[in-house]
């Protein structure tokens, strides 16, 4: 079993190093527009939303839902939080003005329209990030193996992400400087929801089978209403739907070797 060098760390310092790592390949995917000579194809990002959906939706099963399930030893804990998870962020796209990065769908009250939209993108993505964050350190507070395959798999998907947010902030103000900040921040939000988490669920044991339901169902709501419908929306639904499965099989694969 591989863990990193974390198998005998706390769950704080793990869900700290594993948000710092989702953190960094959010920030590298990015900086990677430092490179780039031509627009990035649409198919290339559809494939990116699949992969990521595909990750979500079995870390949100194998690593969150199944282990509240048997900590819990009842349904009703782990299924309250999971129906809490998914409106509490149905509410943030409800209440929080934000700009979907790929559409550039406008969601929120009316006055939002008047905030650039660099920082429409960025909300977007916070809100986007949160139950990533939380399936981070939620897992890592039930066990530390479980945490590294959740961690290490939304590290992954987070560099394409990284990029996913940068290129609409770059074409939308022309500023490869804000473009890259704005990626950073995306990732160092996870890490900034991670170890609250993690420290909750280690401090108050009882609670862990409601934060590990909770964080499921913010990530199969992102999956459901934002990641899918959108990595179908111009016309590369055969891409995204391998992508999906590619990000399937990855998770399944690290939770089994993790």
């Amino acid at each position: 079993m591989l863990n990193i060098g974390l198998e005998n760390s706390s769950p704080v310092i793990a869900a700290t190093v594993l948000g710092l790592l989702a953190a960094f390949t959010t920030s590298l995917g990015g900086l990677t527009i430092l490179l780039l000579r031509r627009e990035v194809s649409p198919r290339v990002l559809d494939i990116g939303l699949g992969f990521s959906s595909g990750v979500m939706t079995v870390a949100s099963f194998t690593s969150l839902l199944l282990p509240a399930m048997e900590l819990s030893g009842s349904p009703t804990v782990p299924l309250t939080g999971f129906i809490l998870g998914a409106l509490s962020i149905a509410v943030l796209h409800r209440l929080l003005p934000h700009e979907h990065p790929f559409t550039e769908k406008y969601e929120g009250p009316e006055w939002g329209r008047k905030i650039r939209a660099a920082w429409l993108v960025a909300l977007a993505i916070l809100i986007h990030n949160i139950p990533e964050g939380m399936a981070i350190g939620a897992s890592t507070a039930y066990n530390i193996a479980t945490g590294v395959a959740t961690g290490v798999a939304i590290a992954l998907q987070d560099f394409p992400e990284g990029l996913a947010v940068a290129l609409p902030v770059l074409a939308a103000t022309g500023r490869k400087g804000l473009a890259i900040a704005i990626a950073v921040l995306s990732g160092v939000s996870e890490l900034v929801v991670a170890v609250p988490t993690a420290l909750l669920g280690s401090i108050a044991a009882s609670s862990l089978p409601f934060l590990l339901g909770l964080g499921a169902g913010a990530m199969i709501y992102v999956v459901s209403h934002e990641a899918l419908p959108e990595s179908h929306r111009s016309g590369y639904e055969n891409e995204a739907t391998l992508g999906f499965f590619i990000g399937f099989i990855v998770m399944l694969l690290l939770d089994t070797m993790l």
